[in-house]
């Protein structure tokens, strides 16, 4: 199956996103199909999550599984630091 330019959009901010989940100590994996990431925190295995990235109104968006907004696109180190807030407990 061929990617779309949507799914390489996708995925290349997911891509951001990841590096910058790596550089905090998070584990993410990247799920091909549909383009999402898989979070985890390897020193407490039982919490993860999965953020994907969708096209609003405003723009492209980093989005939890249960729906709710992480933060734009655009800026990838904020919804990191949620994401990384989110996952430690604090």
């Amino acid at each position: 199956m061929s990617a779309t330019p949507r799914e390489h959009t996708r995925t290349y901010f997911l891509g951001k996103l990841a590096q910058e989940l790596e550089a905090r100590g998070l584990t993410a994996t990247l799920r091909a199909y549909p383009p999402a990431l898989r979070i985890s925190d390897p020193d407490t295995a039982m919490l993860a999550e999965t953020v994907d990235c969708v096209p609003l109104s405003d723009g492209w968006f980093y989005r939890w599984s249960w729906g709710e907004i992480v933060g734009l696109a655009d800026d990838p180190e904020l919804a990191a630091n949620r994401i990384a807030q989110v996952l430690s407990g604090r």
